[in-house]
């Protein structure tokens, strides 16, 4: 009898699963119905087509790539129901927004990335940003990432083909609204980093890459922290560690000797105290500001201090026009392509072809910068961090402490470093109004 009870439980159950598959409709229909003037079957279509990862993402941009080109092609194209329908769906299930332009399936959970990286061999790429990639308003870095990086054809691809990608909110975005009085009101964000990390299928952190970069510049870190994951594929915790800290050691090696030799160049004068050691091929192999004591004892604190000197003496001498000047060396990182154009355009239909122009190359001018700086003065302190600090093993810690001490806005601040103490603003409470 308990035997019968048992064979029968496993046919019911068999049957449930079945007709759980058999309900499952094919996922071409789910795309012509997540776009349904019905919000209701629109809605169910979605989800389900999110639940199938990049392969739904893919049925929808296949359903409507005639109607995407068309609207990539023309920015300016009037968006009609059917349009925002479309777009709709396609942010909800790549959770991107504007993700039209790149076509690009975000996981919302890191085991989810880590399980599809497990079954891929791909790398994952975490963003962590304030507030949502999904929402407009999200922080200024991840908005520029959608224009700069996500947009852009050849960053776009090799993120689809090479990685698995992944972002996760830090803390919400702050919000500022701007009441003229007669009408008008104008609603930012201010403050907030977003950062890149590269993970591996455990989710051990890889590389970290802060804030904008442009194309290029981000497609070679890419492939650095691509080719370092290779390497440290099956290896032993040993190894790893060796193979992580050599590579922290190059790096911050080559990034020192390119700001020092840069600085050289701009200024017509070598800075001085720098001690500069180079290849038979006249690259800089070595380059530190003046030795450490001499002691018994040569520590890894003694031997990351050495390696990172030249970084922070460096910071000391660049100034805001010299930053300006070694951006214009790198002026071809600014540059971006037609798509993200096209983005940019759809988001601003009133500016004449002039204004447009003038606003375009501001903005390339300030991807240039944000580069230099973002490589030669946070990417390098990153890098003595993974190179020895104990919180690389745990992300979250190390995630922190990037938010605390690189980016200047701790999770122990609710006022984001906005909300200065020591300043009078004539207004009651200095303004600070808190819903109960």
């Amino acid at each position: 009898m308990k035997s019968k009870f048992s064979v029968l439980s496993l046919l019911l159950l068999f049957l449930v699963s079945l007709q759980t598959a058999l309900a499952t409709e094919p996922a071409d229909v789910l795309a012509r119905k997540a776009v349904s003037e019905n919000t209701t079957e629109s809605m169910t279509a979605i989800e389900e087509l999110r639940s199938l990862g990049p392969m739904g993402l893919n049925t929808l941009l296949s359903r409507y790539g005639d109607e995407i080109q068309r609207h990539i092609d023309d920015p300016l194209l009037k968006p009609d129901a059917e349009w925002q329908r479309i777009t709709r769906a396609l942010d909800t299930v790549s959770a991107q927004k504007n993700s039209y332009t790149s076509g690009l399936y975000w996981y919302t959970d890191l085991k989810d990335a880590q399980k599809a990286a497990k079954e891929t061999g791909k790398p994952i790429l975490s963003l962590r940003l304030l507030g949502k990639l999904t929402d407009e308003l999200s922080c200024a870095n991840s908005r520029f990432f959608r224009t700069v990086l996500y947009s852009n054809i050849e960053v776009a691809a090799a993120l689809r083909q090479r990685f698995v990608l992944h972002w996760q909110t830090v803390r919400s975005v702050p919000l500022i609204t701007i009441d003229f009085g007669d009408g008008h009101k104008l609603e930012r964000t201010i403050t907030g980093n977003s950062i890149h990390y590269v993970l591996d299928a455990d989710g051990q952190l890889i590389e970290a890459l802060p804030g904008l970069y442009g194309p290029k510049a981000f497609l070679h870190r890419l492939d650095d922290a691509e080719g370092l994951s290779r390497l440290l594929a099956g290896k032993n915790e040993y190894d790893r560690k060796i193979l992580q800290r050599n590579y922290a050691r190059e790096h911050l090696t080559k990034i020192s000797g390119q700001w020092y030799e840069e600085t050289t160049k701009i200024g017509g004068f070598a800075p001085q105290g720098f001690l500069v050691s180079t290849t038979p091929d006249g690259e800089i192999s070595a380059i530190t500001v003046a030795p450490l004591a001499v002691t018994k004892m040569y520590t890894e604190a003694m031997a990351l201090r050495e390696m990172s000197s030249a970084s922070e003496a460096l910071a000391k001498l660049t100034d805001e026009a010299k930053w300006r000047l070694i951006a214009r060396l790198h002026a071809g990182d600014g540059i971006i392509d037609a798509r993200s154009i096209a983005l940019m355009k759809r988001q601003n239909p009133s500016l004449s072809d002039k204004e447009f122009s003038a606003m375009l190359q501001k903005f390339q001018e300030s991807i240039a910068l944000d580069t230099v700086r973002n490589e030669y003065l946070m990417h390098t302190k990153l890098y003595s961090w993974l190179w020895f600090d104990p919180t690389r093993t745990n992300l979250e810690k190390f995630n922190d402490k990037v938010y605390a001490e690189l980016f200047l806005t701790p999770g122990t601040d609710p006022w984001l470093g906005l909300l200065e103490k020591d300043v009078y603003f004539g207004i009651d409470n200095a303004g600070v109004k808190q819903n109960p």
